[in-house]
């Protein structure tokens, strides 16, 4: 209500019927008074406005904090991917090899796992006098020496590295420096050899830093990324905009007195824009604090495997400074449409209690038109060409800001029709029906983050097969690979034996394998018939074939299972009784052939797929049959099975494979494999749904010791008119009970309904309807839990000393 003050009649003087009454001036240079008035309020308002503008500026700078370090995000991935690119090596053109230069060196990855982590790293074997280094290195290691991150120093000086430094036997010389590491958690060394050439599995490069090409992502995993952004960001928006109105019902009794003294409704509005703007500002200097505080620690905290240089830590410039024009353009437009709703008189203030009728319509149109957007955006597939990002954040914004302006309309609605009950009850409802307004923004970014999760859960179900393949290897047979991937039958035992005594090994199937050709003289237009020779002991071979029987000196021609009928390929290189040519590479660079007999007397078997899925078809032999050190061209494997009773029984034989002087790698077998940028993507939107529900959970405590403050006064009367403590704190659990109740079920229709239209937009059947009911849980059991742990602050504020006044 505003009123209209005439100038006074000063004795004498006839009022001018042709000028206007006075009013007051409305323009920007008034609004500007009455900003600047709202702030001095805000300062001036004693010990209890200090408490108002901490907590204002505490909820908002937490989430100013949160909106700076997912600015931050393009630039840590940007560097991350700099980092990468630097430290890799300058791949020869395939098939080609680099000539020995003063430059060059010989490089093989020695990349390992260490129990949950990765420990990266790399053989180098300098061809001069000055190599060319990867960036973190000041010289190259010489044999028996290495460089290590600083986190993996931490670690093998560690009682918990005891065994990755037993494999790492090398002696350390120095710290990679920061432009080596993706973080400063990495894993990482570059150990020095003697022995390393292009013939034991080396690379000869000149150079380090090269870009290559990388994948584009797949559209869904787009499609996910822009719906995580919003669903993560809407929360922390919605809980700034809550914020800056903390101490609502305090602010309107001193307007109430303004209006006393003669100021209008509109000035009052944008006084309470002021005392709003004041805290605001002040939060934006808190989340500079809390950004700069997460800057520091970045490097040191992670979470999901992830962290980052404090250097790589910067908002994006255009982003940083939206956010810093946002937060306050919001406290001002939040305050002034949140006064539309409050009538401030001069003898008091009346709330709008339910929103008018005839405002309902644009509520209930929110959510159906975030769906038709995301439903004309049109079908995502994996054959789309662009994805465009602006119409499903648009939609998805619009879906998810309909909980904010549906719930407190369905939270009035349904507490108007409440009955009678217990105390508590009525006291829980009572103070609902008198005004939700408050209790609901505290829950309302809780709400929002639920539906947003569900959503995500939904599209992330349904996708989880296309990105998650089945390896068909068997993890019962076999559950670590050893594999040395270059010629050398003289390793084939040594591998063997050593992995049979290592602790913690219930079998080894070990196997040498080499290309065999027929010797037979072919057309120049037609290929050689080739097959594989594989040599094992007969435990090995039962493993790869379907053997009756088998003494060492044995030999087997093995079909596969899965041709129908067998092809004669094999056959045509495995005749019985004639020769095989060894030597695989005779046909291409003239060597003198290996000619080896294959017995007239072998069998012909039926092949078994080894742990790993794959089928070892050709020629079966045990090593009384054939010499393996003699193969020119053979490779070594290993497959492992350990006794999973022996602690660290994985870590025994990586170590026994750190022993042998030879690159080896070293692969865990899985069933499930997943792709890459899926388990990226995951990685990341885990990391960044922590750090979301940890703020909202620090937000929703602020909101909840707020809105018991603006309450305190009526507490201690209560206590002091025989109302039991425990009757109130069951008020505030029931009160509570009522908005979790409402705001989840909101929630979960949300949710649902935006999940079903994101799966549609990707062609995917809903496969998973009860996926959202942990998400829920969740959400709830968080509001439920801050309640809990504000009661403290509630038992205090029923103290006789709530019913001071000034």
């Amino acid at each position: 209500m505003s009123t209209t003050r005439h100038a006074p009649h000063t004795a004498g003087t006839t009022p001018d019927p042709q000028r206007p009454a006075h009013r007051p001036h409305r323009g920007p240079a008034a609004r500007l008074r009455d900003l600047a008035m709202g702030i001095r309020f805000a300062v001036s308002g004693g010990r209890e406005g200090l408490t108002r503008n901490a907590l204002t500026a505490l909820g908002v700078g937490l989430g100013v904090g949160l909106l700076l370090i997912a600015a931050s995000v393009p630039q840590m991935m940007d560097a991350r991917d700099s980092r990468t690119a630097a430290r890799t090596a300058v791949q020869p053109a395939f098939g080609k090899q680099l000539p020995v230069s003063a430059t060059s060196l010989v490089t093989a990855p020695a990349d390992t796992d260490y129990r949950t982590r990765t420990v990266g790293g790399e053989i180098l074997r300098p061809d001069g006098a000055d190599p060319a280094l990867p960036p973190g290195l000041d010289r190259a290691p010489a044999a028996g020496e290495m460089y290590v991150s600083p986190a993996l120093a931490d670690l093998l000086a560690s009682p918990k590295g005891r065994l990755l430094k037993e494999r790492l036997h090398h002696r350390t010389v120095g710290l990679i420096g920061d432009a080596g590491l993706l973080d400063p958690g990495e894993l990482r060394f570059y150990a020095g050899s003697s022995t390393l050439t292009t013939d034991t599995g080396g690379v000869r490069v000149d150079g380090y830093g090269t870009r290559g090409d990388d994948d584009p992502m797949a559209p869904v995993l787009i499609l996910v990324v822009v719906l995580a952004c919003v669903v993560l960001l809407v929360p922390v928006t919605v809980f700034i905009a809550t914020a800056v109105r903390f101490g609502g019902e305090q602010r309107d009794r001193r307007l109430a007195a303004l209006r006393l003294v003669g100021a209008d409704a509109r000035t009052t509005r944008w006084i309470a824009a002021g005392e709003a703007l004041f805290g605001a500002v002040l939060g934006l200097a808190v989340g500079a604090g809390v950004f700069a505080v997460a800057r520091r620690i970045a490097g040191s905290v992670r979470v999901w495997d992830l962290s980052a240089f404090p250097a790589d830590v910067v908002p994006v410039p255009l982003l940083g400074a939206l956010i810093l024009l946002a937060v306050p353009v919001v406290s001002v437009v939040a305050t002034l449409l949140a006064m539309r709703a409050v009538t401030v008189e001069p003898l008091g203030v009346v709330r709008r209690s339910a929103p008018r009728r005839g405002r309902l319509w644009w509520r209930l149109l929110m959510l159906p038109a975030g769906l038709a957007v995301l439903l004309a955006t049109g079908t995502v597939s994996d054959g789309s060409e662009v994805v465009e990002p602006w119409p499903v954040a648009a939609g998805t914004l619009l879906v998810l800001f309909s909980l904010t302006a549906l719930l407190p309309w369905l939270v009035d609605a349904v507490v108007r029709r409440l009955g009678r009950g217990p105390v508590a009850w009525h006291l829980a409802v009572r103070r609902l029906q008198l005004g939700s307004a408050s209790a609901t923004r505290a829950v309302g970014g809780i709400t929002v983050a639920v539906a947003g999760a569900i959503a995500l859960q939904m599209v992330f179900a349904a996708v989880h097969d296309d990105f998650n393949r089945a390896t068909g290897e068997d993890s019962e047979r076999a559950q670590l690979t050893v594999s040395a991937e270059f010629p050398s039958g003289e390793l084939a035992g040594e591998m063997i034996a050593r992995f049979r005594a290592t602790e913690g090994v219930r079998g080894v199937i070990g196997t040498v394998e080499a290309y065999v050709v027929s010797p037979e003289p072919v057309a120049e237009e037609d290929i050689r018939p080739t097959t594989l020779l594989t040599v094992g002991d007969c435990p090995t071979l039962r493993e790869l074939a379907r053997i009756r029987s088998c003494a060492d000196g044995d030999t087997f021609v093995v079909h596969s299972a899965r041709d129908e009928p067998p092809g004669d390929w094999i056959d045509r290189t495995a005749r019985k009784g004639k020769q095989v040519n060894l030597n695989s590479d005779t046909p291409f660079d003239g060597s003198a052939p290996m000619l080896w007999t294959l017995p007239q007397r072998s069998p012909t078997v039926m092949a078994r797929p080894d742990p790993v899925g794959e089928e070892h078809t050709g020629i079966l032999a045990t090593p009384g049959a054939v010499d393996v050190s003699a193969l020119p061209g053979a490779w070594t494997t290993a497959l492992v099975r350990i006794d999973e009773s022996v602690p660290d029984a994985k870590e025994f034989v990586r170590n026994t494979a750190a022993r042998i002087d030879a690159p080896v790698r070293v692969r865990t077998i899985h069933k499930i494999e997943r792709d890459r940028q899926y388990e990226s993507v995951r990685t990341g939107l885990l990391a960044a749904a922590t750090a979301t529900m940890g703020l909202i959970a620090a937000s929703m405590a602020v909101a909840q010791i707020e809105q018991l403050r603006d309450r305190r006064r009526l507490l201690a009367v209560l206590v002091a008119f025989g109302t039991g403590r425990a009757t109130l704190a069951w008020s505030v659990l029931l009160q509570t009970a009522v908005l979790v109740v409402l705001g989840t079920a909101m929630a979960v229709g949300a949710g649902v309904a935006l999940g079903a239209t994101m799966l549609r937009m990707i062609g995917k059947p809903v496969t998973h309807w009860g996926s959202y009911l942990p998400v829920a849980g969740m959400g709830a059991g968080l509001i439920l839990v801050v309640t809990l742990l504000s009661l403290p602050v509630l038992v205090r504020l029923m103290r006789p000393g709530g019913l001071r006044t000034e």
